[in-house]
């Protein structure tokens, strides 16, 4: 016998059967009607071969069969019961579920910490986990349930996927204090005549300065590609390196600051979710998180 091949409301059915013995109670409890209730009991007993409930003095009396299943079947109704209620009435003090995260080492650094503090007050016992992944394959694993939710530029568009808006993180050019240029505005000559770190995941391919850059026919020298912001801010403090970097997370490294001399267009971040939990409780709670966490780390760390 194959679950698939079953109607699971036909053990309702059975169990409410089992305890009223009596198709009008049935009917009544389960606001259907009686004859609704007579053609589940037909296609129940179709299923398992055999009467599982005969006309006696008292109703309907449950045969062996029936007697074998009673107790399976209401630990299954039971189970899928609170699972549905827990689902209903999500409680974050009470959770212990891992939340499953796709972002870069910037969304870490710029909102784990906040978070995390979030969480030890609301959620003591929920989990996170992180990981970075590529945005094809973040975008699978959402669809697949590898992932929770992801944070990515809005360049996602799948069918399965919701979205919202989450930060515009604006770039400035940060360098080491003590630099020769940490004086005064930065002009675009002097920018062009450094040297420069880059932090992307990709192998080749330009990021958002140099598309700007190219918009002007102008070109900056990388001497150094990296994959994480933070080691790019290590490197940056030890070294005459300029870091064309969003501002949200330069203000928190301590290096020097400037404009950059150059229209550069922002970083823009969504949250991804899959569509089939988009009225999920723990999902919007955790999303609802993510976007608080995100809009108080702006406000702190970018100015008006």
């Amino acid at each position: 016998m194959r679950l698939n091949r079953i109607d699971l409301n036909l053990f309702i059915v059975f169990e409410a059967l089992y305890r009223e013995r009596r198709v009008t109670k049935v009917a009544r409890h389960l606001n259907i009607t009686q004859s609704g209730v007579s053609n589940a009991l037909r296609r129940l007993r179709e299923t398992f071969d055999d009467p599982l409930f005969v006309r006696g003095p008292e109703g309907m009396v449950p045969t062996p069969v029936a007697e074998n299943m009673i107790v399976d079947v209401r630990q299954a109704l039971d189970l899928l019961s609170r699972s549905v209620g827990e689902n209903l009435r999500f409680q974050p003090e009470l959770s212990e579920r891992e939340f499953r995260l796709g972002m870069n080492d910037l969304g870490q650094a710029l909102i784990l910490p906040g978070l995390r503090e979030k969480l030890r007050e609301q959620a003591p016992k929920v989990a996170l986990s992180t990981y970075y992944v590529d945005r094809r394959i973040g975008e699978e694993d959402l669809k697949s349930g590898g992932l929770d939710l992801l944070i990515d530029a809005p360049d996602i568009n799948a069918l399965e996927l919701d979205q919202a808006f989450l930060a515009e993180l604006p770039y400035v050019v940060t360098m080491r204090h003590g630099h020769p240029l940490a004086k005064g505005p930065l002009s675009l000559q002097c920018y062009l005549g450094a040297d420069h770190i880059h932090v992307s995941s990709r192998k080749r391919g330009r990021g958002q300065v140099d598309v700007a850059l190219h918009a002007l026919g102008e070109q900056r020298h990388i001497s150094m590609r990296v994959q994480n912001y933070l080691v790019a801010a290590n490197i940056t403090a030890e070294s005459d390196l300029l870091w064309t970097v969003p501002r949200m997370l330069a203000e928190t490294t301590g290096l020097y600051i400037t404009e950059a001399p150059l229209k550069v267009p922002p970083l823009f971040w969504n949250l991804y979710w899959p569509k089939s939990v988009t009225m999920d409780p723990a999902s919007r709670w955790m999303r609802q998180l993510i976007m608080s966490q995100f809009a108080e780390s702006c406000s702190r760390l970018l100015p008006d």
